[in-house]
């Protein structure tokens, strides 16, 4: 597996339901259940954003349950292994310059979303490039209604939206990151 891969689940900037930009809360489930699919797959760092010092707040003392030492690290040595991929940062900027500093090269970023148009890049492409190496790439997950367009427009690559059954297009952040991560890892 390729291990130029980082994902960052963006709380802000999102939309709401109106279309205003706002900052989402982070679920407890998000961290949970991202974090054990960026661990199966092998992602380098999985961050989380939010400008919410509270939320921020929330995020540490979770991680830090399941830390070495932390109450729950005995209970489930797999939950705390994959949560050691987590990272909370303020802003998407502070991202990329983590991701920069890290790696010593500037990052690549890939924007997710449902409703994805213009110049996309589908999920066997994408794979390819990335397993080219050489590059680092951030893939972007959003919540609420989406990420906003100005995300979506500085993105290096916009990939293409997951097409199910019917025309119900509404997968949960969790859901979609699974089905993102496999697709890019295993070339589909």
């Amino acid at each position: 597996m390729p291990d130029n891969i980082h994902i960052a689940l963006l709380n802000y900037p999102a939309y709401n339901k109106r279309g205003d930009v706002v900052a989402t809360a982070v679920a407890n489930m998000d961290i949970h259940d991202i974090a054990r699919t960026a661990r199966t797959y092998e992602i380098r760092k999985y961050y989380i954003v939010t400008p919410i010092e509270a939320q921020r707040m929330f995020v540490e003392r979770i991680l830090a349950h399941w830390r070495p030492g932390g109450v729950a690290d005995d209970y489930n040595p797999d939950r705390a292994e994959a949560l050691k991929t987590v990272v909370v940062k303020e802003t998407l900027d502070q991202v990329i310059d983590d991701i920069s500093i890290c790696r010593g090269k500037k990052v690549k970023i890939v924007a997710t979303g449902a409703n994805q148009m213009g110049n996309i890049i589908s999920f066997g492409d994408m794979s390819r490039l990335i397993g080219e190496l050489g590059e680092d790439y951030l893939v972007l997950f959003g919540t609420g209604w989406g990420m906003t367009k100005e995300v979506i427009a500085a993105a290096d690559y916009r990939l293409e939206p997951i097409s199910g059954a019917g025309r119900y297009n509404h997968l949960s952040v969790r859901s979609a990151s699974a089905i993102i991560l496999d697709r890019l890892c295993h070339g589909r």
